[in-house]
């Protein structure tokens, strides 16, 4: 099922002021893929699910369900299947009674539900807990339990709202994992709102970046990464997070702190304009005839690769560095770097380059 969001907006009403909280957003969420919400806490991304939901009556705009409006459907008529943060599981029944009751109060047979439910617990992995209550399971447990839950009823659209934000480290690896797996099983439109970048970016079809209200990007993971549209989205996503150089044009050049920015730079400049170069910790290579002189403070070992913590020479900021492990690099010492990438932004942080 395609879902499409035509100018979706959602004002909250408060005693100090009107709030916009999603404004006058246009997604089109392609039938069958997964596809992440992603930006930082406020930012739109669960207030747009819980009007995809139908929890929350848009302020304005449209909401397709393929060619069907749904903005002013209730939830239960929407075809949807809805996984809540919390997992919103009943204490009192058994692993079994919980999948089973979406279809019990659908009036569905008996034994036609068990059926289903049995089909969706294999799907999950906890077809062997079904007699057990949710006191009883770990947090990855419960949370396959809501998703067969909501898979159950077969839904068009699946909805996540911070699935994994309750797991421990290892098991929020371990159970993106199992996502991915079943909405590939399944074929069902999903998609999964999250704060985490690498979350987001590790299972998704496309992500759809969003601040204050508003989408900055939407595309596939690694376009995003590598190609982003503003310094917003250059800065959420990737870990260590990008490197931002103020710079500005003195003499029609680039000037990177004192110096001049050394890189070919195809683009007509104001005189005295501010700018910041973008340079992510990867696009940075040791070069003993390197165009750059840094000091290095600090080098820590993480598995293949190097991180380096430097400043350029004659600068206080420091910055981030990852290099093979198999390159010598001492801490307090003086090496040469080249970049091999860099974005350009303007002050107000709108691409460039």
């Amino acid at each position: 099922m395609e879902v499409k969001l035509v100018n979706l907006t959602k004002i909250f009403s408060k005693k100090e002021g009107d709030v916009c909280a999603v404004d006058h957003i246009n997604i089109t969420i392609p039938n069958g893929k997964l596809v992440g919400l992603l930006g930082p806490s406020g930012c739109g991304k669960s207030t747009t699910l819980y009007m995809i939901a139908g929890l929350h009556r848009p302020s304005d705009g449209q909401i397709f369900f393929g060619e069907t409006e749904v903005s002013k459907y209730p939830p239960e008529k929407r075809g949807i299947g809805l996984v809540f943060q919390n997992y919103a599981l009943y204490p009192h029944l058994t692993v079994k009674e919980n999948i089973m009751f979406p279809l019990e109060n659908k009036k569905m047979p008996k034994k036609e539900a068990l059926e289903k439910a049995q089909k969706y617990a294999a799907l999950v992995g906890i077809e062997n807990l079904m007699d057990r209550k949710p006191g009883q399971l770990s947090g990855g447990q419960q949370q396959r339990v809501a998703i067969a839950r909501a898979l159950v009823k077969e839904p068009e659209v699946l909805l996540l709202d911070e699935p994994l934000s309750n797991l421990d480290a290892r098991l929020r690896l371990q159970t993106r994992e199992e996502i991915k797996r079943i909405q590939k099983n399944t074929g069902v439109t999903t998609i999964f709102v999250t704060h985490d970048q690498e979350e987001a970016m590790s299972i998704s079809d496309e992500i759809v970046v969003m601040n204050f209200g508003v989408v900055h990007q939407i595309g596939k993971p690694q376009d995003v990464y590598n190609e982003p549209i503003d310094m917003f989205v250059a800065k959420f996503l990737g870990t260590p997070p990008i490197n931002i150089l103020p710079a500005k044009v003195v003499n029609s050049k680039i000037k990177l702190f004192d110096d001049e920015f050394k890189e070919d730079v195809k683009i007509d400049f104001v005189e005295g304009q501010e700018l910041n170069i973008g340079i992510r910790p990867e696009f940075v290579q040791i070069d003993e005839n390197g165009k750059y002189e840094i000091h290095v403070e600090m080098v820590e070992y993480i598995g293949r690769d190097k991180s380096i913590l430097f400043h350029f020479k004659g600068q206080e900021s420091t910055c981030k560095a990852i290099v093979p492990s198999n390159l010598m690099v001492e801490p307090d010492s003086d090496i040469k770097i080249n970049f091999n990438r860099f974005f350009l932004f303007d002050k107000e942080g709108k691409r460039l380059v």
